[in-house]
Parts: C-alpha cells; structure tokens; sequence
C-alpha cells in the first residue's frame, strides 16, 4: 500500500470522488492505493470467493464479495473480500444489493501482496473487529500462513493441516493446506 495523498480532505469528499482501479482507501486521513492484484492473489481471492459462496449462497446465509468498499468508523476500505451475511445486504426495490455497504463486513479476508505493508493491512482487519466484525484472515500466500483475527482474542496463526476457522454458521471445512494448494494450477478443485 503506498499513501498517495496526506491531506485535509474529508471522508466524505473522498467518497465523491470517481473510483480508481486498483482501488483507493481512506485511512486516517490519508488515502492509500491499493496494490495491483498479481496472479496469486487474484487465483486465492477467486477460489476463497468461489468455496465461501457455494455453501452460502444457495441458504441465503451470506455471500463473499470481491473488492467491496466498505465505510464505516471513519473509514472507506476495499478489503480483498468482504462476506457480508444475507440480512445485511441492503437491497433496493428490485431486489438488487444497493452499492453503497455502510457497515463492517461479518468476515474480513486480506491476501497479503509482496509490497503491502502487513502492519497496514492488519490495522484495517482490527478496525473491522472494532466495528462489529466477528473474523478476519490475514492470508500469506509467501509463508503459506493464515493469520486468524476474532474480536477480543489473540490472533491464531494456522498453516498446513490445521483447520481454519470460518463463520460459526458457514458450513465449509478448511485446512491451510488446501487453502495453498489451489495456487497449484494442475489440481482439479
């Protein structure tokens, strides 16, 4: 992540701004560019957003967006996905999510880019525990390690065969191996 501008300028008159690819946060006052998602990340983001979704989608349970911007706190952050469960997805007159998510995501995931600063990525997934999230992952896909955040606990560190904790109601048994084993691209899963 690289501040791109330390200024005066409001949440709000950040939020009226055209939005940028990658994205931009706004943290502190200071807006942060996103990194560009490289192979890894954007195969991990793919295949989390793929598994998370076949087991909530169809229950109505929850649904795991990808690079949704979220304000909420004082700040507009895009995390790498955002699962929201179903009942706090707003939704207009037709039945269509509203693109406006004003709260904090149930399930924060953050895959960690070889330029981010892990420190910064971390503070956004405390902030979310601080605004009502109730799980956050800091996946490294370098040390093939996932960090687990839940509010008001020490974060668990799981790699290789341990079980990673998901959403209590989310039906979906993960290990860490499994996880990093989807960069592979010759496996069928």
């Amino acid at each position: 992540m690289t501040v791109i501008q330390n200024s005066s300028l409001t949440l709000e008159t950040f939020l009226k701004q055209p939005e940028t690819k990658p994205a931009r946060q706004y943290i502190d006052g200071d807006i942060i560019q996103k990194p560009m998602s490289k192979a890894r990340h954007s195969r991990l983001q793919g295949k989390l957003i793929y598994h998370i979704n076949e087991v909530t989608e169809k229950t109505q349970l929850a649904y795991a967006f990808p690079e949704l911007r979220c304000t909420f706190g004082g700040r507009s952050i895009v995390p790498d996905i955002a699962v929201l469960y179903w009942q706090n997805i707003a939704v207009d007159e037709n039945g269509e999510p509203k693109d406006n998510i004003l709260i904090a995501p149930n399930w924060t995931i953050e895959i960690l880019s070889p330029e981010q600063s892990s420190n910064r990525v971390t503070n956004n997934i405390l902030h979310c525990l601080k605004y009502g999230c109730q799980l956050g992952w800091l996946i490294d896909p370098d040390d093939r390690s996932i960090l687990i955040f839940q509010p008001e606990k020490q974060p668990e560190y799981c790699h290789r065969n341990d079980s990673i904790l998901v959403l209590e109601e989310i039906n979906l048994n993960l290990t860490g191996e499994q996880i990093f084993d989807w960069l592979k691209m010759n496996l069928k899963t």
